[in-house]
């Protein structure tokens, strides 16, 4: 009979691999999460690493960020500033880069690790780039495991994907707050009333607010179309914000609407709520890249011991991998 599922809520027993548990990775600083990512891509449904990622989820600290918008619009230097500046109030940072996928080796491409400026001696910023792989929204299975991990260890989680566009809302699926970088005279306004990702963002940032009649004039078409759209969640107006990373111009008052909308989540349980929704989806995901829409179905109809979400899983995949209705 092949092995049982890891459950996150099983009692300890020893540990058959070299994946470690979460508190060796949260003590071991970088070389210890690189190598914990490392596995998370190698060693997909192992059971201590299974157990290993359901912990992380029940341990989730952090304040994830998902930065996304078109290629040039300025994400990167947003995180270079942001982590300048959570490292200056004593914060933790973990960056996660999604790039496109090599089509020859299918890893990373590395293109906006290598726009990262940090110091590579500061033991408290982390910066990884993990490859979109065949996922159009931009976040692979992997991807999703690795930010649960980081988030576990670090104050702030910062996630930037590829592109944007209709399928890129699954950064929705790790991010506790979504921001979509627009860039001034580029026409993307229109295009987003299009593709109706102005319903995805949480908050609405202008790059290149030194652009100011442009960048006002974008910042005002934006806000036009978000009242086509409405907003990500009931009872939040999306901000819209004029911000250049460069000049600094508009990052305090960026940095102002990140906590306002993380008050509103900490208020009625609306985080842990959006967070349970989360891992129901990268439950559903997982099955259906791995098994198509007809695997999910038969998913559905299945009774889970396990309690975690990547327990759950793991279940999934060995009762649809050994046929059991």
């Amino acid at each position: 009979m092949p092995p049982e599922p890891a459950s996150a809520d099983a009692p300890d027993r020893p540990r058959t691999s070299a994946v470690p548990d979460l508190a060796t990775v949260a003590a071991g600083g970088k070389r210890a999460v690189a190598r914990a990512l490392a596995l998370v891509e190698t060693a997909r449904g192992q059971p201590d690493l299974v157990a290993l990622l359901d912990a992380a989820a029940r341990a989730g600290k952090a304040e994830v960020l998902g930065l996304t918008g078109p290629p040039g619009v300025g994400k990167s230097t947003l995180t270079n500033a942001l982590v300048r500046r959570a490292r200056a109030a004593g914060r933790t940072v973990a960056v996660l880069a999604v790039d496109p996928s090599s089509r020859r080796t299918g890893g990373a491409l590395l293109g906006d690790r290598a726009r990262m400026k940090t110091d590579p001696d500061d033991r408290g910023v982390f910066v990884r780039s993990m490859a979109a792989r065949d996922r159009l929204g931009g976040l692979s299975d992997d991807s999703v495991a690795a930010v649960v991990l980081l988030r576990a260890v670090y104050d702030l989680v910062i996630v930037e994907t590829v592109g944007v566009g209709q399928s890129e809302a699954d950064i929705s699926l790790v991010a506790d707050t979504v921001v979509l970088c627009i860039q001034p005279a580029s026409g993307d306004s229109l295009q987003f009333m299009k593709a109706g990702v102005m319903e995805l963002p949480d908050i609405i940032v202008v790059t290149k607010a030194d652009m100011t009649e442009v960048a006002r004039r974008a910042a005002s078409e934006v806000a036009g179309a978000l009242s086509l759209a409405g907003s990500a969640s009931a009872g939040w107006t999306v901000p819209v914000i004029r911000l250049s990373a460069a000049t600094g111009e508009g990052l305090d008052a960026f940095e102002a609407a990140v906590a306002a909308h993380g008050a509103f989540l900490d208020t009625g349980d609306r985080r842990a709520a959006q967070r349970a929704t989360q891992e129901d989806k990268w439950v559903e995901e997982a099955v259906r890249v791995r098994f198509g829409t007809h695997g999910l179905a038969r998913a559905r109809k299945f009774q889970l011991r396990g309690q975690g979400p990547f327990a759950r899983e793991a279940e999934l995949a060995l009762k649809l991998t050994s046929r059991q209705d």
